[in-house]
């Protein structure tokens, strides 16, 4: 069994077992014990998602000579998709760390550097798609620009209400979660249902049911919390 193969297998197994948890603190009492320890199963997993990706995105752009120019562009899906899983995940913990802080961070700081390096990888893989014409990498990394530029603007902004970082929270762990899902309709679906591609439809579709749920998820909180919306 090849390097390659094996790391194939881990990002599936990591990749499942994020599928599996991630609907489990949505819905149990959030800070409580099984929304915790089951959070970090969800984080740890998306960690081993997001580097097996950049290893096999690596490993088909860069030395796969049997790849042909489809394989190539899914190889970029695979690079922006473990950007987008370790920024997203990554901010989605580091704002529980940061949640008492009152003044913006640096531009400088290692979390603003990550966001920037989610909004540029974004970018790149969006010019990457409309060279190519390859829908997935011409549209799907809207969601890494909408997701940078908020938290950028989570970072180099002074906290406005003292739940900041609960919103922040949820909205970069369900980001998270949108790359997993994506991936899996892309990758896996196909492979399962025995089919050689599904509709392009299906591979945004985690992205128009869950970007909706981040707005969902903060009216309710806003409320519930009773705070104004932020100006």
């Amino acid at each position: 069994m090849s390097i390659f193969q094996i790391v194939l297998y881990l990002h599936i197994l990591a990749g499942f077992t994020a599928l599996i948890v991630f609907w489990i603190p949505l819905v149990t009492k959030k800070g409580g014990m099984i929304h915790r320890r089951v959070g970090w199963i969800y984080v740890w997993a998306m960690g081993i998602v997001s580097a097996t990706a950049f290893y096999m995105g690596i490993y088909r752009i860069g030395f796969d000579a049997s790849r042909n120019a489809a394989e190539k562009s899914f190889a970029f899906f695979l690079l922006f998709i473990a950007v987008l899983s370790a920024s997203t995940a990554w901010n989605g913990i580091r704002v529980l760390r940061f949640k008492r802080r009152t003044r913006r961070r640096s531009l400088l700081s290692l979390d603003t550097g990550i966001s920037l390096i989610l909004v540029f990888s974004s970018i790149i893989t969006m010019v990457i798609g409309w060279v190519n014409q390859f829908p997935l990498l011409q549209y799907f990394p809207v969601i890494g620009l909408f997701l940078g530029y908020g938290q950028l603007n989570y970072w180099l902004t002074p906290p406005q209400t003292k739940m900041h970082w609960y919103f922040e929270h949820f909205g970069n762990l369900i980001g998270c979660s949108i790359a997993t899902i994506t991936a899996f309709t892309v990758f896996g679906a196909p492979r399962l249902l025995n089919i050689s591609s599904i509709s392009i439809f299906l591979w945004f579709l985690p992205t128009i049911v869950l970007t909706p749920l981040i707005f969902g998820f903060t009216r309710y909180y806003r409320k519930k919390f009773r705070l104004s919306t932020p100006k």
